[in-house]
Protein backbone atom coordinates (compact mmCIF):
# COMPACT_ATOMS: atom_id res chain seq x y z
CA UNK A 1 0.00 0.00 0.00
CA UNK A 2 1.67 3.67 -0.93
CA UNK A 3 2.27 5.87 1.29
CA UNK A 4 0.25 8.79 2.59
CA UNK A 5 1.60 12.10 1.62
CA UNK A 6 4.06 13.64 3.46
CA UNK A 7 2.94 16.38 6.07
CA UNK A 8 5.12 19.65 6.69
CA UNK A 9 4.79 22.35 8.93
CA UNK A 10 5.96 25.70 7.70
CA UNK A 11 7.94 27.75 9.86
CA UNK A 12 6.76 31.33 10.72
CA UNK A 13 9.38 33.43 13.04
CA UNK A 14 7.07 32.14 16.45
CA UNK A 15 7.92 28.56 15.44
CA UNK A 16 11.16 29.36 13.83
CA UNK A 17 12.21 30.38 17.53
CA UNK A 18 10.67 27.35 19.38
CA UNK A 19 12.20 24.23 17.33
CA UNK A 20 15.84 26.35 16.97
CA UNK A 21 17.51 24.31 19.78
CA UNK A 22 19.69 21.48 18.87
CA UNK A 23 18.13 18.95 21.48
CA UNK A 24 14.87 20.06 20.39
CA UNK A 25 15.90 19.38 16.85
CA UNK A 26 17.26 16.04 17.99
CA UNK A 27 13.98 14.70 19.67
CA UNK A 28 11.92 15.74 16.92
CA UNK A 29 14.37 13.96 14.38
CA UNK A 30 14.50 10.82 16.89
CA UNK A 31 10.72 10.79 16.89
CA UNK A 32 9.97 11.26 12.66
CA UNK A 33 12.95 8.58 12.18
CA UNK A 34 12.04 5.91 15.00
CA UNK A 35 8.47 6.49 15.54
CA UNK A 36 6.23 7.13 18.83
CA UNK A 37 8.61 7.25 22.53
CA UNK A 38 8.59 8.27 25.71
CA UNK A 39 10.81 11.24 27.16
CA UNK A 40 12.86 8.40 29.26
CA UNK A 41 13.40 5.99 25.90
CA UNK A 42 14.26 9.52 24.14
CA UNK A 43 16.51 10.54 26.93
CA UNK A 44 18.45 7.00 26.32
CA UNK A 45 18.73 6.82 22.72
CA UNK A 46 20.02 10.51 22.81
CA UNK A 47 22.13 10.61 25.95
CA UNK A 48 20.13 13.25 27.98
CA UNK A 49 18.39 13.04 31.12
CA UNK A 50 14.57 12.35 30.96
CA UNK A 51 14.03 15.67 32.86
CA UNK A 52 15.74 17.59 29.60
CA UNK A 53 13.74 15.74 27.16
CA UNK A 54 10.52 16.00 29.07
CA UNK A 55 10.74 19.72 29.18
CA UNK A 56 11.67 19.73 25.41
CA UNK A 57 9.06 17.63 24.16
CA UNK A 58 6.06 19.69 26.20
CA UNK A 59 7.71 22.71 24.58
CA UNK A 60 7.76 21.20 21.04
CA UNK A 61 3.89 20.65 21.81
CA UNK A 62 3.10 23.69 22.58
CA UNK A 63 3.82 25.00 19.04
CA UNK A 64 2.51 21.91 17.01
CA UNK A 65 5.56 20.02 16.33
CA UNK A 66 5.13 16.81 18.22
CA UNK A 67 1.79 15.30 19.85
CA UNK A 68 0.17 12.54 21.87
CA UNK A 69 0.26 9.24 20.17
CA UNK A 70 -3.34 8.17 21.58
CA UNK A 71 -2.79 4.65 20.58
CA UNK A 72 0.34 4.31 23.02
CA UNK A 73 0.33 4.73 27.02
CA UNK A 74 -0.82 4.77 30.12
CA UNK A 75 -1.94 6.79 32.85
CA UNK A 76 2.06 6.69 34.00
CA UNK A 77 3.61 6.72 30.65
CA UNK A 78 3.04 9.73 28.29
CA UNK A 79 4.13 8.65 24.73
CA UNK A 80 4.51 11.36 21.98
CA UNK A 81 4.74 11.37 17.83
CA UNK A 82 5.55 13.99 15.44
CA UNK A 83 2.91 15.84 14.31
CA UNK A 84 4.16 16.35 11.08
CA UNK A 85 6.80 15.04 8.54
CA UNK A 86 8.79 17.55 7.45
CA UNK A 87 9.83 20.86 8.21
CA UNK A 88 9.59 24.00 6.07
CA UNK A 89 10.96 27.44 5.90
CA UNK A 90 9.21 28.97 2.80
CA UNK A 91 10.63 32.59 3.15
CA UNK A 92 14.52 32.34 4.22
CA UNK A 93 14.86 35.88 3.03
CA UNK A 94 12.06 36.75 5.20
CA UNK A 95 13.79 35.44 8.64
CA UNK A 96 17.09 36.79 7.83
CA UNK A 97 15.81 40.23 7.12
CA UNK A 98 13.30 39.93 10.40
CA UNK A 99 13.66 42.92 12.73
CA UNK A 100 14.32 40.85 15.50
CA UNK A 101 17.71 39.09 16.19
CA UNK A 102 16.23 36.38 17.71
CA UNK A 103 14.80 35.64 14.70
CA UNK A 104 17.62 35.54 12.27
CA UNK A 105 19.98 34.04 15.24
CA UNK A 106 17.60 30.66 15.18
CA UNK A 107 17.26 30.78 11.50
CA UNK A 108 21.35 30.28 11.65
CA UNK A 109 21.65 28.10 14.45
CA UNK A 110 18.82 25.54 12.45
CA UNK A 111 20.14 25.87 9.27
CA UNK A 112 24.17 24.66 11.40
CA UNK A 113 22.44 22.12 13.04
CA UNK A 114 20.62 20.57 9.91
CA UNK A 115 24.09 20.50 8.13
CA UNK A 116 25.61 18.99 10.94
CA UNK A 117 23.00 16.11 11.02
CA UNK A 118 23.37 15.87 7.30
CA UNK A 119 27.14 15.34 7.94
CA UNK A 120 26.52 13.55 10.58
CA UNK A 121 24.19 10.70 8.74
CA UNK A 122 26.40 10.55 5.77
CA UNK A 123 29.45 9.57 7.70
CA UNK A 124 27.86 7.10 9.82
CA UNK A 125 26.86 5.24 6.54
CA UNK A 126 30.17 5.83 5.57
CA UNK A 127 31.53 3.90 8.32
CA UNK A 128 29.59 1.08 7.93
CA UNK A 129 29.68 1.12 3.75
CA UNK A 130 31.54 -2.02 3.60
CA UNK A 131 29.00 -4.18 5.87
CA UNK A 132 25.95 -3.34 3.06
CA UNK A 133 25.12 -5.63 0.25
CA UNK A 134 26.48 -4.87 -3.07
CA UNK A 135 23.12 -3.79 -4.61
CA UNK A 136 23.04 -0.84 -1.51
CA UNK A 137 26.60 0.00 -1.97
CA UNK A 138 26.47 0.83 -5.41
CA UNK A 139 22.93 2.38 -5.00
CA UNK A 140 24.22 4.82 -2.87
CA UNK A 141 25.53 8.35 -3.98
CA UNK A 142 27.80 11.29 -2.92
CA UNK A 143 28.14 13.47 -5.95
CA UNK A 144 28.30 17.23 -6.13
CA UNK A 145 27.32 18.96 -9.58
CA UNK A 146 28.39 22.96 -10.20
CA UNK A 147 26.23 24.42 -12.90
CA UNK A 148 26.22 27.69 -13.73
CA UNK A 149 22.46 29.06 -13.53
CA UNK A 150 19.99 31.85 -12.48
CA UNK A 151 18.68 32.69 -9.11
CA UNK A 152 15.20 31.48 -10.53
CA UNK A 153 16.85 28.54 -12.42
CA UNK A 154 18.40 27.15 -9.18
CA UNK A 155 14.90 27.51 -7.66
CA UNK A 156 13.35 25.43 -10.38
CA UNK A 157 15.89 22.72 -10.17
CA UNK A 158 15.20 22.34 -6.16
CA UNK A 159 11.34 22.62 -7.16
CA UNK A 160 11.58 19.97 -9.74
CA UNK A 161 13.93 17.29 -7.28
CA UNK A 162 11.60 18.01 -4.70
CA UNK A 163 9.03 16.70 -6.80
CA UNK A 164 10.69 13.89 -7.63
CA UNK A 165 11.67 12.98 -4.20
CA UNK A 166 8.32 13.29 -3.26
CA UNK A 167 6.48 11.15 -6.16
CA UNK A 168 9.54 8.08 -4.91
CA UNK A 169 8.32 8.88 -1.23
CA UNK A 170 4.37 7.81 -2.00
CA UNK A 171 4.47 5.95 -4.95
CA UNK A 172 6.49 2.79 -3.23
CA UNK A 173 5.34 0.41 -1.13
CA UNK A 174 6.99 -1.21 2.12
CA UNK A 175 8.14 -4.66 1.15
CA UNK A 176 11.11 -7.14 2.52
CA UNK A 177 13.22 -5.19 0.11
CA UNK A 178 12.80 -2.14 0.69
CA UNK A 179 15.08 0.14 3.22
CA UNK A 180 14.87 4.11 5.06
CA UNK A 181 16.91 5.86 2.19
CA UNK A 182 17.88 9.01 3.20
CA UNK A 183 18.19 11.80 0.33
CA UNK A 184 20.44 15.22 1.49
CA UNK A 185 19.56 17.58 -1.22
CA UNK A 186 22.30 21.02 -0.84
CA UNK A 187 21.95 23.45 -3.47
CA UNK A 188 23.50 27.07 -3.08
CA UNK A 189 25.40 29.92 -4.58
CA UNK A 190 29.34 29.73 -4.59
CA UNK A 191 30.95 33.62 -4.99
CA UNK A 192 33.43 33.60 -8.02
CA UNK A 193 37.10 32.67 -7.63
CA UNK A 194 39.40 36.05 -6.82
CA UNK A 195 41.17 37.40 -9.86
CA UNK A 196 44.74 36.80 -9.11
Amino acid sequence: MPRHAPRAQRLDAQSLLAIAHPLRMRLLGALREHGPATASHLAERLGESSGATSYHLRQLAVFGFVEDDPDRGTGRERWWRSAYDSTLIDDTSEMLDHADPRVRGALHLYQQEVAAHHALEQASFLGSFHEWPAQWREASDLSDFTLQLTARQAQELVERLHAVIAEYGTAVQDTEETQPVRVHLHAFPRPPEPLG
